[in-house]
Parts: structure tokens; sequence; C-alpha cells
């Protein structure tokens, strides 16, 4: 089936369990499940799962048989380690009705998820993914390819570089980072291993979203189950920066509406500030505080392209603060050259 079919087909379903009140995420969410566990199935002497957590007996049961099992196979995942687990951290069934979880397993069985190449299952999780922000309002999770497209073909990522994103969401910057490095003719196998494991940095405050980042790099050959990119579910900005050679990010935008990263060490833990002796000046904006942030990110040679709203060009105070320290900082990098 062609690839805009099949999503069509999976993603129509959806709308039958909205009436039991089943969101767009939930839905992506047990999607996600699902789909693993039926690739699973299809490549069984790399998963290696138990006897309770096989896809043909999950497939094969109805009723209240199929929804206990089912929720047996989310825990057990969920404390099996590595990929697993990351995927699985939390996951519970959101699907009560029993002849519409049969359903969806059976649209899910009908195709071979394993035979077919890579880019074509990242494609078919990628295209889910963005109905899921366009019908949802989750479109901060998903920055438009063609812009993330532009932002790498000017920063020219190269292979065994590090890539980071201090707020992936669903990971569509690393993947934009991944189409241009596979681009490049002559990949060693060195290189190619590097991609695999250690390129890609990543940080996520919703631990739904992480979720669905990992199986969206994974299901386009990032990781295996035992080791996985590192995508940690948290606040960055409450990190201590992990140094990359680039960041490539479109960070939250708007005056922050929780905890706010203070240059003083006297205001540190009082009133939801939290202390970041490394910035150039405390801001409860968001963009001005993440611009901060990745700039502590950046080795000495790295470099950096972030989606920021305008109003960090011209804005007084704390943003001419930083621009002000941004041009300073360039001009000591370029003079010691």
């Amino acid at each position: 089936m062609a690839t805009s079919n099949l999503v069509q087909k999976i993603w129509s379903f959806c709308d039958t369990l909205r009436d039991d009140g089943l969101g767009y995420n939930d839905y992506l969410e047990q999607l996600t499940y699902l789909l693993f566990l039926k690739m699973a199935d299809e490549n069984q002497s790399k998963y290696n799962l138990s006897e309770t957590c096989q896809w043909k007996n999950l497939a094969a049961n109805r009723g209240g048989v199929l929804q206990d099992q089912y929720e047996r196979i989310l825990k057990s995942l969920a404390e099996s380690g590595g990929m697993l687990e990351k995927i699985f951290a939390g996951a519970q069934n959101k699907i009560h009705d029993s002849a519409k979880l049969k359903k969806l397993i059976a649209l899910i069985n009908d195709e071979n998820w394993t035979s077919t190449e890579a880019d074509v299952k990242g494609e078919i999780y990628e295209s889910l993914l963005q109905k899921n922000a366009e019908n949802s309002g989750a479109g901060q999770y998903f920055t438009p390819r063609p812009v993330i497209k532009a932002m790498v073909e000017c920063i020219q990522p190269k292979p065994k570089e590090t890539i980071a994103d201090p707020s992936c969401g669903t990971g569509g910057f690393f993947l934009g980072a991944l189409e241009y490095l596979e681009r490049k003719p002559d990949l060693t196998d060195a290189e190619r291993w590097f991609i695999k494991f250690e390129t890609f940095h990543g940080w996520e405050i919703e631990k739904a979203t992480a979720r669905l980042c990992l199986m969206n790099l994974y299901l386009h050959g990032i990781g295996d189950l035992e080791e996985t990119p590192e995508v940690h579910v948290v606040d960055s900005l409450k990190e201590k920066p992990e140094k990359v050679d680039i960041v490539l990010a479109n960070p939250p935008f708007g005056k922050s509406s929780s905890d706010i990263p203070t240059t003083d060490k006297k205001q540190d833990g009082k009133d939801g500030y939290f202390l970041r002796e490394d910035f150039w000046v405390t801001t409860g904006n968001k963009q001005l505080a993440f611009l901060q942030h990745i700039v502590t990110m950046l080795t000495e040679k790295g470099r950096a392209a972030v989606v920021l709203p305008d109003n960090v060009l011209f804005e007084g105070g704390a943003g001419e603060t930083i621009r002000r320290e941004l041009l300073e900082s360039v001009t000591i990098t370029v003079s010691s050259h």
C-alpha cells in the first residue's frame, strides 16, 4: 500500500476512538506501542521478547482477555531496560473498548513493517506525527520540515560531529540532520556507527513527547534495543550544559510560567528561581533564556541555528545585554584565529 494511503488508513481510525474520549495524542501513543510490538514480532531474533509480549498471542485474543494481556505487555516492557523501557515507561492502555482495540491491532497486523525500508517506515511515522500536530494543537512539537531543511543546510553538519536540541519535541531537527549526513558519499563504518549511536542528544520536558521522539529516531535507524540516543526527560534549562558541536532548535517562546533561571546566587531557590551562573542576565523570557543556554552548550568552535521571534533582535533590557555579549563573544572568537 502507498505510504499516503497507509497513513490515512491508520489515522482515520482515530475518529472512531475519539467517540470514546481518546484524543489525538493518546491515539498516537497507543499506535507507537502497537507498531513496536508488531515489528518485534516480525524480527524476533533481534528483539527476543518474552512469550507474554508476543504479538501473535495479542492478535489472537479478544474481549477482556485482550485488554488484560495488552496491559501486562505494557507493564512488562516498561521494566525491561534499554530502548524498550524508554519507549514504554509509564505506558498505559487508553483504549478501553476491546472491540476497537482489536480493530486497531488488525489494521497494524495487515502490514509487514520490518520488510519496509527504514526511510519508508520513518516517513509513515513522521506523517502520523504531522497529522497529530495539525489536529491536536501540538504544533509546537512539529517545526515545518522546509524550515528544518534550510537550517540544516546552513549549518552543514559533518560526520562525527555531535548535534543537540534542548527542546527536541518529536525529533524533527535530528531527522533533518540525519538526512543531510546520509547524503554524504563514502561514509565509513565508523562514521555510520557514530551517527547511529553518538551524534544526537536531546532534552524534552514532556515524557509522552520524548517517547514519540525516541520511536521516530528508532524508525529512522538511530539507536537499537540496547543503546539509545540520549533524550533526557527534563527541563534542559536546569541541566548542566553538555558541550556539543552543533545545536539546532526551535525553543519555547513567551514568558516563563514556571521556574526562572537567575545569575544571582542569593536568589537561587527563592520564588521559583534557579541558579545559572553561566548566563549573562536573569530573565523570565523563555526565548532569551534558551538563547543563553544554547550558547553555553557549544564547544569553542561550535555553531547553532535557532528559531526565535523577531523581538530578540531589538528588545531592550535583557535582550540588549544578550546581544551585546553575543557580539563580543563572536569578536573574541574571530580575533583568536
